[in-house]
């Protein structure tokens, strides 16, 4: 008999159930683009969004960045938000986003 405890095994990956989609190409090189912000107003990005600027501003010092307070919060409501935001985008001349969720 032995002391050791003895432990089951189980994969921890289920079956895929989504076909596998191609995705776009991500953007070489921030210099010279416009980052849109989009946040949900949850758990601290008002502290995050800042030092994630700084850090982007010093990698890549042509960047732009428009900040959430710009943009709005993605939380409330949602379809209404989400059915506006390629023209807030465009109007503000995103190239990428960053979206942040909190919680």
């Amino acid at each position: 008999m032995s002391s050791q405890p003895v432990f089951e095994v189980v994969w921890p990956l289920g079956r895929c159930v989504s076909p596998a989609v191609t995705l776009a190409p991500g953007l070489e090189d921030l210099n010279g683009k416009t980052v849109g912000e989009l946040w949900d107003g949850v758990f601290r990005g008002d502290q995050v969004f800042p030092i994630l600027n700084e850090e982007l501003r010093k990698r890549f010092p042509g960047v732009n960045i428009v900040e959430h307070k710009t943009l709005g919060t993605t939380f409330g409501n949602v379809p209404d938000y989400i059915s506006k935001l390629p023209a807030l985008l465009k109007e503000h001349g995103c190239d990428a986003v960053i979206s942040a969720v909190g919680a």
